[in-house]
């Protein structure tokens, strides 16, 4: 149900770990949860994220939410893409939907975020 290759958030992001950058989204779950995604608001390239700190906002037909940093460091990519089609958060959130790219600062600390299992296991306590 979930991709077995990303590391998960409690507050329902993703990453993709490549060498020494993050992929971050937001999961199936949220985006279901949210509804239609209408617009989305990202940090700018260069800016500084903080693991656990709100760094954008989703809007959807039904409300506002927060998008939580889920490491440290220097955003080097934004999906531009969502700018005009914030819908591809809906339709491939763990593809063409992606939010950031992150320099992390510690590499290590995507070691405690959860495993497509142990996330599986956090939604069904939601």
């Amino acid at each position: 149900m979930y991709p077995e290759d990303l590391k998960y958030t409690t507050e329902h992001e993703w990453i993709r770990v490549t060498s020494g950058t993050v992929r971050v989204g937001i999961t199936s779950f949220a985006q279901d949860a949210l509804g239609d995604i209408v617009f989305v608001t990202l940090p700018a390239v260069g800016d500084r994220v903080q693991a656990g700190e709100p760094f954008g906002e989703v809007e959807s037909t039904k409300s506002v939410s927060d998008v939580y940093a889920p490491v440290s460091g220097e955003v080097i990519a934004r999906n531009e893409v969502l700018d005009s089609t914030p819908e591809l958060v809906n339709s491939d959130p763990y593809g063409e939907g992606w939010l950031v790219e992150v320099a992390v600062d510690d590499a290590g600390v995507t070691d405690s975020l959860l495993d497509a299992d142990a996330y599986a296991q956090h939604v069904k306590g939601t």
